[in-house]
């Protein structure tokens, strides 16, 4: 294909191999993937409710599947998911407003959210677990 004129010198478009991976990069993947997580766990709410209203034996069902160590796994991420995109959430309402942009408040503040999530679903699951 031959080339127009002045389009010779023309940059690429930025993409993965060029950008450095960052704190507000990882933030930002991270809400997106844990909206999909929080998705997931609506349904799991919806077969715990409709387990409720169905009757003692599928409601028994749920709980064999909840109980079951990947059931549990699956619990612990969605309430990680939820969790997560709650605080991400909150993060990406205040750069929406145009505070954070500093690039030292914005890393600080990635950072800080990516690790709450982590902190605050370990706390969860203590508080549910050691009750």
């Amino acid at each position: 294909m031959a080339q127009q004129a002045g389009t010779r010198n023309r940059p690429l478009s930025p993409h993965l191999q060029i950008w450095r991976w960052g704190p507000g990069m990882v933030s930002s993947i991270l809400h997106r993937a844990t909206g999909v997580g929080a998705s997931v766990g609506i349904l799991v709410l919806l077969w715990w409710l409709g387990a409720l209203i169905s009757g003692p034996e599928a409601y028994a069902d749920f709980t064999a599947a909840a109980t079951h160590p990947i059931g549990i796994i699956v619990l612990v991420g969605v309430s990680y998911s939820v969790i997560a995109h709650t605080i991400t959430g909150i993060r990406h309402f205040v750069l929406d407003t145009g505070a954070g942009y500093e690039l030292g408040q914005n890393k600080l503040w990635a950072n800080i959210s990516t690790v709450a999530g982590v902190v605050l679903t370990v706390l969860f699951w203590a508080v549910l677990l050691l009750r």
